[in-house]
């Protein structure tokens, strides 16, 4: 910082000096002379002091510029129990998770009424059971990931004495069974459609059932075990079974081992089977409403496709397709038949689908 007063009796001197000595080549001053001479050079160092003070106390960027930068102090070094305390949430997590998977996939199989299925292991120990289960889900999963993807996604028809029924009905999971809704209670879970377990319980007498779906295994499973305790979804078929054309996951029905003159896909999106259009029965995609009623109307109409024991539902199903809502369509129908059947009791009119 620029001391003021040092600088006011420097000019002071200087100005006194230049007054006091003679100037050569000239004639002697006056006393008169010399006092304005010296008022005035006064006047101009007190203005300079001015300028001087003025820069000194009011420009404090001049004082940010000139001044040698400050150095930063150093940060303090972080204690070390923070350190050991990160180490310590991180192992613990992997003890955590190591220790879930050994309990998720050593467990053994429980039956309908929850009760564990004896194995092979079941006379070890018990660490050593739920290890060695571990382990051989673990080289299951990761064969099944290495082995390609068989052509026949469902095994071959049973023989007599076995029962197998006639039709087989593939389903979408999504929008038809169920609906993923969010809420800020529960968040994210899936609501169960009205009238799942009367559909799924009226057409298992005639109709292998099927859930052929492009949602993950990991969403697929869970779900399904819940909707259907009793066991009527015969085969569950997810993403992995699906065929991609054109960036969409499509269901390859020529892979299913069945006949497609028995095959009735029920689906909201009438892309899901390209290949085999005349195969789907298009219903309404379900949005979560509670007053829907389409799957009581579905098992109707199925019921009477396995009442007439149709050779080949290719048949009604194409007529069905030019219809926007094929189910109210059958549901019109049908009220036109039974007004026949009011009109002439004494003939009975042959009762068609279409």
């Amino acid at each position: 910082m620029i001391n003021c007063a040092a600088w006011l009796r420097l000019i002071q001197q200087h100005v006194g000096t230049k007054i006091c000595c003679p100037w050569p080549g000239k004639r002697f001053i006056s006393c008169i002379n010399s006092r304005s001479i010296l008022s005035h050079k006064q006047k101009i160092a007190s203005n300079i002091i001015q300028k001087i003070s003025q820069r000194t106390i009011g420009d404090e960027s001049w004082k940010e510029e000139d001044a040698p930068p400050k150095p930063k102090p150093p940060k303090p070094p972080k204690p070390r129990w923070k350190w050991r305390f990160g180490y310590t949430i991180i192992l613990g997590s992997l003890f955590g998770t190591v220790l879930w998977a050994v309990y998720e996939l050593g467990r053994p199989e429980n039956d309908q009424f929850g009760r564990s299925i004896e194995d092979e292991l079941s006379a070890l120990p018990l660490i050593q059971q739920y290890v060695q289960r571990m382990w051989r889900s673990l080289h299951y999963y990761q064969k099944m990931l290495q082995e390609p993807l068989s052509t026949k996604l469902l095994p071959d028809v049973v023989q007599h004495p076995y029962i197998q029924p006639r039709y087989t009905l593939v389903l979408e999971m999504r929008d038809v069974l169920v609906h993923p809704d969010w809420t800020y209670q529960t968040g994210w879970r899936f609501k169960k459609r009205p009238g799942v377990d009367h559909f799924l319980r009226q057409v298992t007498n005639h109709f292998e059932i099927i859930v052929y779906t492009a949602e993950q295994g990991m969403t697929a499973f869970p779900i399904l075990d819940a909707l259907d305790p009793n066991g009527y979804i015969r085969y569950r078929l997810v993403r992995g079974a699906t065929q991609l054309l054109d960036g969409h996951h499509i269901k390859n029905l020529n892979r299913l081992n069945r006949n497609l003159r028995r095959v009735i896909v029920v689906d909201w999106d009438r892309r899901a089977v390209p290949l085999h259009p005349d195969n789907i029965f298009a219903i309404s995609r379900w949005v979560g409403n509670d007053d829907d009623v389409q799957l009581f109307d579905l098992a109707a109409f199925l019921g009477l496709i396995a009442e007439h024991k149709m050779d080949d539902v290719r048949e009604v199903l194409h007529y069905y397709r030019q219809f926007e809502d094929p189910i109210e369509q059958f549901k019109e129908n049908q009220r036109k038949l039974l007004e026949m059947k009011q009109e002439k009791p004494d003939t009975e009119p042959n009762c068609q689908l279409k």
